[in-house]
C-alpha cells in the first residue's frame, strides 16, 4: 500500500462527511470527495506540513464544493419561469444579489476568521472540532469565529 493510500484510507470518510455536512446531498459529497482525493493527490508535493493532513484536505475540499457551487446554476431556468410574479423574480434576484455581497465579503476576510467562520457556518462543525482540527483552544475557536462574524458585520456596513 502507497503512502497516499494510506492516507485515502485514514481520512476518506472524515473529508466525504465535511463535505456532506456543506452539500447536504450524499451524490455530491461523494464527486467532491473523490475530487478532492484527486486534487490531494496531483498536489501532494505543495503539502508543506503547517497544518495537519486532515486540515489539509478539508480546505481543498472546501474549495472544491465552493467551485462547484459557482458552476452550478443557481435556479433552474423552468423554475423561473413557472414563476408569473414580477415582486418573486425581483426578490429572486435581491437574494442573489445579497448572497453575492456576502460571499465577496467572507471571501475577503483574512485567515484564520474565514476558515473558522467557514467551518461554522457551512459546515457545522462545533468549537470543539474547529479547535480540534487548528490544534487550538476551544476557547480560541469561539473567540476567532466571534470576531470573524463582527469582521464581516463590519465589512457589509461600510459597502
Amino acid at each position: 500500500m502507497t503512502e497516499f493510500e494510506s492516507i485515502y484510507n485514514q481520512y476518506f470518510r472524515e473529508v466525504y462527511l465535511f463535505v456532506l455536512k456543506l452539500s447536504r446531498n450524499e451524490k455530491i459529497a461523494e464527486e467532491i470527495t473523490q475530487e478532492t482525493f484527486f486534487k490531494a493527490l496531483k498536489g501532494i508535493d505543495k503539502f508543506q506540513g503547517y497544518c495537519k493532513i486532515n486540515v489539509w484536505l478539508c480546505q481543498i475540499a472546501k474549495n472544491t464544493y465552493f467551485t462547484y457551487l459557482n458552476k452550478q446554476k443557481r435556479y433552474d431556468t423552468e423554475e423561473i419561469e413557472d414563476i408569473t410574479g414580477e415582486n418573486i423574480i425581483e426578490t429572486l434576484i435581491l437574494k442573489k444579489e445579497e448572497t453575492f455581497r456576502i460571499h465577496k465579503v467572507l471571501h475577503s476576510l483574512d485567515e484564520p476568521y474565514k476558515e473558522v467562520f467557514t467551518l461554522r457556518i457551512f459546515g457545522e462543525l462545533s468549537f470543539k472540532q474547529i479547535s480540534e482540527l487548528f490544534e487550538r483552544t476551544e476557547s480560541w475557536a469561539r473567540v476567532t469565529f466571534y470576531r470573524g462574524k463582527q469582521k464581516i458585520q463590519e465589512m457589509l456596513r461600510e459597502e
